[in-house]
């Protein structure tokens, strides 16, 4: 029986294109998301005239504050900005290469900001209070971002023929390395 299950899972992953090389990748691709997401805070925040400070999971003015509303709300956008070109250079990448390990790059870019909004607290995420800043329903900049990153992953998902079954494992191989970069910013803080 556990010779079965084994073989099952075995070859479940490898029609999902994930090998032990494809998992371990995960793990530097999902820090390199992690601080690329934040360096577009710091991009857009600096851009906007604030002297900013960076780290695996923040990225804030110097003095704690930022010089007026509208910068915030740029130093906000800038976060998912940056996860959405991500994305889209991966997607591309995927259409011309079909390589498992830009796919990989791609898909942990997608999954971070579902798994941000729908288990980090929605209220505390960027999509919240870009909303917020803006004035509009506090759910919306969250639909539009998810939607973006959602096609995204669809077309690369077709193009790398990928059906949901290794969807739910390049999901199960994110989660852990994910908890792994939220243990390890927990850790340096």
């Amino acid at each position: 029986m556990t010779k079965i299950f084994v073989d099952r899972i075995s070859n479940d992953l490898k029609e999902s294109q994930i090998n032990w090389k494809v998992a371990f990748l995960l793990i530097p691709i999902a820090f390199f998301t992690y601080f690329f997401h934040e360096f577009g805070h710091w991009v857009f925040g600096e851009i906007s005239g604030n002297d900013m400070t960076i780290s695996l999971n923040n990225s804030a003015p110097k003095s704690g504050y930022f010089i007026n509303n509208s910068s915030a709300l740029w130093s906000a956008i800038g976060g998912p900005a940056f996860t959405i070109l991500q994305s889209f250079i991966f997607l591309l990448v995927v259409q011309r290469t079909q390589s498992k390990y830009a796919y990989s790059v791609l898909f942990f870019g997608v999954f971070s900001r579902f798994f941000s909004i729908f288990f980090g607290g929605f209220s505390l995420q960027d999509e919240a209070r870009i909303s917020s800043m803006l004035g509009v329903n506090a759910y919306l900049t969250a639909v539009i971002v998810l939607l973006i990153l959602l096609l995204i992953l669809l077309r690369s998902n077709l193009v790398m023929k990928l059906d949901l079954k290794a969807v739910g494992y390049f999901t199960t191989i994110c989660t852990l390395a994910n908890l792994l970069v939220i243990g390890v910013n927990h850790l340096m803080k």
